[in-house]
């Protein structure tokens, strides 16, 4: 029998992923039994204490444990929280020696989508990749600045501790738990029934890349900003620390400390941010986007779209703008 420890954390949480992983799992016991099979998990929902919390003033979740009463468990999934982060892990903070007890003990530790944020704060990522939503990219950076964030991948499997990226990316995860602890036709079961999408490995084609300004470098503040007006234009380096006088090297350190991406990388996402806009709502067709967002060498524009996309541009145009949608039905 594997017990599956489903946190119910303190403060705000997305009540659905708590609600997903509780029933995916007894949804394998119950084809399981049906089968003939005796059922594999005992799904527990483990709180700081037994009292009832209330999510969204609407949904109240009472768990059946305390976790220090929990002496044994084979997995522990975090779920999203919400709110002030540095607040959220204060509130959970008594969690964090038990999961990592129960790690050491051989537990899986998984977190959903900002789940990794509590993840992250029990020193269990150290070394390792972690995925999370998003939108959350920056924060987690800024706060975990020594934890490998892959914001692209839908799961991460690093040693017994797993982590999703956003939304209902939950699902994959908890899928690939599945499969892991029991086999690749039950998962593919539960797909079936629940509609989902096996085996989705990326998040980046849903990245929408607004540029992270909540820091205080002025300068750098007014170069993305001349990045953002000028995305038509061939932008270089050298040209930017010129126009702010600014050496190269010093201009790229401090960018790079106040987006988290070089100057390089944040011009190429502004500039496949507003190819991807126009694909999505005009009938430009690729070389014309392409053009229009300063490119000139066709190949460099496709490899760099499918690099922050995942996908090519014409597969991007197909799947997201509606009148093509509508013309391939």
């Amino acid at each position: 029998m594997k017990i599956i420890s489903i946190l119910v954390p303190d403060g705000a949480a997305v009540v659905g992923c708590i609600e997903g992983a509780f029933k995916i799992f007894n949804l394998a016991n119950m084809f399981l039994e049906e089968s003939g099979k005796p059922p594999l998990f005992k799904v527990l929902l483990v709180g700081l204490n037994t009292e009832p919390r209330i999510y969204d003033k609407l949904f109240t979740i009472k768990p059946e444990l305390a976790f220090s009463n929990v002496e044994k468990t084979d997995l522990i999934i975090i779920p999203p929280v919400n709110g002030e982060m540095e607040n959220v892990i204060s509130i959970n903070k008594k969690f964090f020696p038990w999961i990592h007890q129960q790690y050491q003990e051989g537990a899986d530790v998984a977190s959903l989508c900002v789940g990794a944020f509590l993840l992250a704060s029990t020193g269990l990522l150290k070394g390792k990749k972690c995925s999370t939503h998003w939108v959350a990219e920056h924060d987690f950076k800024k706060m975990f600045p020594d934890i490998h964030l892959v914001s692209d991948k839908i799961i991460t499997d690093e040693q017994g501790v797993y982590s999703s990226g956003g939304a209902n990316s939950f699902w994959n995860l908890l899928l690939y738990l599945v499969e892991k602890y029991t086999d690749r036709t039950m998962a593919v079961r539960i797909a079936k029934y629940y509609e989902l999408e096996i085996d989705r490995n990326s998040q980046s084609s849903f990245i929408m890349f607004k540029g992270q300004k909540d820091h205080e470098d002025e300068q750098i503040k007014k170069a993305q900003e001349y990045i953002e007006q000028h995305f038509n234009e061939k932008i270089t380096v050298d040209q930017l620390a010129s126009l702010f006088a600014i050496g190269r090297r010093n201009l790229e350190r401090r960018f790079k400390k106040a987006t988290s991406n070089t100057v390089v990388e944040y011009i190429q996402r502004v500039k496949i941010e507003v190819a991807k806009m126009s694909l999505e709502s005009s009938r430009e067709n690729v070389n014309e986007v392409m053009y229009k967002v300063g490119y000139s060498d066709t190949k460099a524009f496709r490899t760099t779209f499918k690099k922050i996309t995942g996908l090519s541009p014409v597969q991007y145009r197909n799947k997201y703008n509606h009148q093509i949608a509508y013309q391939l039905l």
